[in-house]
């Protein structure tokens, strides 16, 4: 097992990470930027270091400045999050060719799933059903854009081939909307994820998002499926809502789609744990993209099968098996993700938390590295809090989450609690008719 391994991330998931490490006796490296020296996961390392200024390019982001932590501190292993360098395959590569373990797929698989134009032709060979044309990638400019558009027909998502979270991506309607914003979609692809390469593919009016949690071991010939996640609650491209498992969708053929899948992971040696995303419409499902590392959302799996994800996942890397056996399905899980922003605009909301009062009880996972006079910074992603619910049903889950939701209070910012409380009001959130467009059209409905 590693003896020492560096966190190449921040906030709560490197807080995470850090306890995942703590349980394996594992020591833990935190590398921060200089506004982060008070953050959480800096208090609960062994040893922390700064790597760089407020920006992520200059800090988490600064592959350099954290190949030189790496060895202050004689770290054997890299734990990448997700968000950051978690899908870099240079990053991966580097540490390699440095003897230094990067936990998570080699830079080979993220060039092959990582890069959602490859995955989607990959995914078409592994004869997982696509959108469109698995050619449609390596868009160059807006006639390249238009044509690809007019060839799988509108409405069409043009997406960023290394984007994640929302950005990068853009659905068209029309030629018009391409003339006028396919140029801006591409400079936010460079200045996000520094690379601007662009794919297509047909866009679904009435689609849920469904995802497979994996993990894949291919020194013990291991490749499990563990659970579908419904994660069709989403604004702006980004998930809020995720819930396990998804009792709302009936899939055509579902055993030979996993078998599929674990095919694919295994021919291609695919090592660690990673989602593969599909959009879902009338009992037929499509693969989208495969997010190559730890999810934002691998709590609510965690609680509905009772296992620890991110201890698998370094137990892989370091050449153990995993021990995930019995997966039947134990709880219902919901996860509110709890932003600092506007909840009716979704501006961001920097500031001081003056006052936080954690929920708790049967049921109640909090995962957060926020805290009464932490700082939330605006240069990072405004996600500050994870709240998972787990109960024996749904509609128990459901009112779990509701009193754990009605607990939680943060004074000094605005969040998104209060949207919450209101979508799991909603008729058709209970009856699970919602799809990935809901919110957005019904957003004017809050107050």
């Amino acid at each position: 097992m590693f003896k020492k391994i560096l966190i190449a991330n921040r906030g709560e998931i490197a807080v995470r990470i850090i306890r995942a490490c703590k349980e394996l006796g594992i020591q833990s490296v935190a590398i921060h930027s200089d506004v982060d020296n008070d953050a959480m996961h800096v208090k609960l390392a062994d040893e922390s270091i700064c790597v760089g200024g407020a920006l992520p390019s200059s800090s988490y982001l600064n592959i350099p400045n954290i190949m030189s932590a790496i060895n202050i501190t004689g770290a054997e292993a890299v734990h990448p999050g997700y968000g950051f360098l978690s899908e870099n395959d240079k990053f991966a590569n580097i540490l390699q060719k440095h003897d230094i373990k990067f936990i998570g797929p080699s830079s080979k698989s993220i060039l092959e799933l990582g890069n959602k134009s490859n995955a989607l032709k990959l995914a078409n060979e592994y004869k997982l059903p696509i959108l469109g044309n698995p050619n449609a990638k390596n868009i160059k400019d807006t006639s390249d854009a238009l044509k690809i558009s007019k060839t799988i027909g509108f409405p069409v998502v043009i997406k960023a081939a290394y984007g994640g979270g929302g950005k990068g991506m853009r659905v068209f309607y029309n030629e018009k909307e391409i003339q006028q914003y396919f140029l801006q979609l591409k400079t936010e692809a460079k200045n996000y994820f520094g690379d601007d390469t662009m794919y297509a593919e047909k866009f679904l009016t009435n689609a849920k998002h469904i995802e497979f949690q994996v993990i894949s071991d291919p020194k013990h010939h291991i490749a499990k499926i563990i659970g579908q996640r419904d994660c069709s609650i989403q604004r702006k491209n980004q998930k809020i809502i995720e819930e396990i498992p998804s009792d709302f969708v009936n899939i055509n053929d579902l055993t030979s789609l996993e078998n599929n899948i674990e095919n694919l992971l295994l021919s291609t040696n695919y090592e660690g744990v990673g989602t593969l995303e599909f959009l879902y419409q009338d009992n037929q499902i499509y693969f989208i993209e495969m997010n190559t590392r730890l999810q934002v959302e691998h709590p609510v799996t965690e609680e509905a099968y009772d296992l620890d994800l991110v201890k698998n996942q370094i137990m892989v890397a370091a050449g153990y098996r995993p021990e995930i056996n019995d997966l039947d399905k134990r709880f219902h899980t919901i996860e509110c993700r709890i932003n600092a922003e506007n909840a009716k605009d979704f501006s961001p909301s920097p500031g001081t938390i003056k006052f936080i009062n954690l929920p708790g009880g049967r049921g109640v996972r909090v995962d957060t590295a926020i805290y009464t006079n932490y700082r939330v910074n605006p240069h990072y992603d405004s996600l500050i809090l994870k709240l998972i619910s787990r109960g024996e049903n749904r509609n128990e889950a459901i009112s779990i989450m509701q009193r754990a939701l009605n607990e939680i209070i943060i004074e000094g910012i605005n969040t998104n609690i209060n949207l919450h409380k209101w979508i799991l009001k909603q008729d058709i959130f209970i009856t699970g008719q919602y799809n990935t467009n809901w919110l957005e059209k019904n957003i004017s409905n809050f107050q």
